[in-house]
C-alpha cells in the first residue's frame, strides 16, 4: 500500500474521532455487510430455459452492448470477475430462468434442487450464499398479465407449484450453503385500464400465497419474502400487489415485505418507510435500484437516495435484519462494470452512514437544536470519505478509486468481444 494513502486515512481517522467514530471498527462491520448481487445484470434478464421465451411482465432491458452471457458459464466467469473488484464477501441472487437442465426442457413447476446444483457447487467453492426468486413472467402462462391472481384455476396452480417449488431450492440453498437463503415472490399480475373488480385479484393472490405457504420450509435456511410494485408497463392501472397489501399479508403471515425503491410513487421514500416497518416486524428485505421516472432499473449511484436508504439502516441498527439486495439490468454498458459501479456505490453509501455521529445529531434533534444539527449534517458532506473508502478497498485486495476499471476493460477485450465469434 503506497505510504501516502495509509497518511491520508490516519488523518481522515482523526477528524472523525472527534465525534467519537471509531474508523477502524467502522470498516470491519463493513466488511461483514453481504449485498446480494442480483444475476440478471450479466444477461439482461434473459435465464437459461431450453423453451425460451420472450422477456414480458413489463419488464424491458433496453440497449445491445457486447459480450452478454448466454450459458450459465459465462455468466458465473463474469460474476467471479466482478466480485473480484468489490471488497467483502457476498450473495448471489438467482431467479428461476437460471437453471441449468442438461438440455432437457424442464417446466418452471417441475424444477428441483438438482437443477441449481452447478451454481451451488460454485457458491461452496467461493464461500457465498444464494438467495432466490420464481420467475413468474417470460412465460405463456404469463402472457395475459395475470398469474398467482388469474381467473383461470390451472393458470393459478401452475404458478403455485412454481412457487413451493422455488422455496424447496432456496431451502436447499441455505442447507448446502449454511446461509440462509431469501425466497422473494413477485408477481407482474395488474391490468392496463381501470379494472372493474380490485377485490376479487387480491382475493385470489391472498388465496394462492396461503396455498404456497402451507408448504413448510424450515426458516432456518430459507426465508420468504414478498414484493410490491405501484404499476408496470401493461399494468399501467392497477396492480394487485400493492404495497398496502403485501405490507398487510407479510405482518398478517409472518413474512418479510420487500421493499423496492424503484416499485413506489417517484415521490414516495423508501429510507422513510425503514423506520416504521421494523416497529412491526423483526427483519425486512430491500431491493436497491434507481429509478429514472419510473421503475427502469438504472445502476445505482452514489445519490441521496441510496444514501438516506443506507443512514435508515445504520441509524436503526438493522443491518442484521435486513436483507439487502440489488436489482438493476443495463444492456446499454458493460455488464460488469454496471455490477462493480452498483454494489461498491451501496458499499459507500453504507460506509458513509456508519461514519456519521448519528447520536450528537439525535441529541441536537431531541434537544431542539436544529441549526447546529443541520450545520453538522452540511459539514459532513465534505468530510474525508473517498481516502477511507480507498484504504478499504486497498485492505480489502480490491483496487481503489477508478483503477478497477482498466480490469473490467481488460476482461472485456480478452473474453467479452470474442463470445459469438
Amino acid at each position: 500500500m503506497e505510504q501516502s494513502l495509509k497518511n491520508r486515512y490516519e488523518l481522515s481517522k482523526s477528524l472523525y474521532a472527534k465525534w467519537g467514530i471509531d474508523v477502524d471498527s467502522v470498516l470491519e462491520k463493513l466488511k461483514n455487510v453481504k449485498v446480494s448481487i442480483h444475476c440478471w445484470q450479466g444477461d439482461d434478464v434473459t435465464g437459461f430455459e431450453e423453451a425460451r421465451h420472450e422477456l414480458s411482465g413489463g419488464i424491458s432491458a433496453t440497449g445491445s452492448y457486447p459480450g452478454k452471457a448466454t450459458n450459465a458459464l459465462e455468466l458465473r466467469a463474469d460474476l467471479d470477475k466482478a466480485l473480484s473488484l468489490i471488497p467483502g464477501n457476498h450473495k448471489i441472487n438467482l431467479h428461476a430462468l437460471y437453471a441449468e437442465t442438461n438440455g432437457v426442457v424442464v417446466e418452471r413447476d417441475e424444477l428441483k434442487p438438482e437443477h441449481f446444483a452447478g451454481w451451488v457447487e460454485w457458491a461452496k467453492e467461493r464461500d457465498l450464499g444464494l438467495d432466490f426468486n420464481p420467475s413468474l413472467f417470460s412465460h405463456p402462462n404469463a402472457s395475459e398479465g395475470l398469474t398467482l391472481s388469474h381467473p383461470n384455476k390451472e393458470i393459478r396452480d401452475f404458478w403455485i407449484k412454481h412457487c413451493i417449488a422455488s422455496r424447496k431450492i432456496g431451502e436447499y440453498f441455505g442447507k448446502e450453503l449454511d446461509q440462509t437463503c431469501l425466497t422473494n415472490i413477485w408477481i407482474p399480475d395488474g391490468y392496463k385500464d381501470t379494472p372493474s373488480n380490485r377485490f376479487e385479484p387480491r382475493q385470489r393472490l391472498k388465496e394462492s400465497l396461503d396455498e404456497i405457504f402451507a408448504v413448510d420450509v424450515d426458516e432456518q435456511y430459507n426465508k420468504d419474502s414478498v414484493e410490491s410494485k405501484v404499476f408496470g408497463i401493461g399494468v399501467e392501472s392497477y396492480t394487485v400487489g400493492s404495497h398496502e397489501f403485501y405490507m398487510g399479508y407479510a405482518i398478517a403471515n409472518n413474512k418479510l415485505c420487500l421493499l423496492d425503491n424503484g416499485h413506489y410513487h417517484p415521490t414516495e421514500s423508501v429510507a422513510d418507510k425503514i423506520s416504521s416497518m421494523l416497529l412491526y416486524q423483526d427483519e425486512l428485505a430491500l431491493h436497491v435500484t434507481r429509478p429514472v421516472r419510473w421503475d427502469s432499473d438504472h445502476v445505482v449511484t452514489f445519490n441521496d437516495e441510496v444514501k438516506e436508504i443506507a443512514k435508515e439502516l445504520v441509524r436503526t441498527d438493522s443491518l442484521d435484519k435486513v436483507y439487502l439486495g440489488l436489482d438493476f439490468f443495463d444492456a446499454s454498458i458493460n455488464r460488469i462494470a454496471a455490477w462493480v459501479l452498483g454494489t461498491r456505490n451501496m458499499q459507500k453509501a453504507l460506509l458513509e452512514a456508519m461514519l456519521m455521529p448519528h447520536e450528537k445529531l439525535t441529541q441536537l434533534q431531541n434537544e431542539g437544536d436544529f441549526t447546529q444539527r443541520l450545520v453538522l449534517m452540511e459539514e459532513l458532506k465534505t468530510y474525508p470519505l473517498g481516502d477511507i473508502w480507498n484504504y478499504f478497498c486497498e485492505i480489502n485486495d480490491v483496487p481503489a478509486n477508478e483503477d478497477w476499471f482498466k480490469s473490467v476493460v481488460n476482461y472485456e477485450q480478452e473474453v467479452l468481444l470474442k463470445r459469438g465469434q
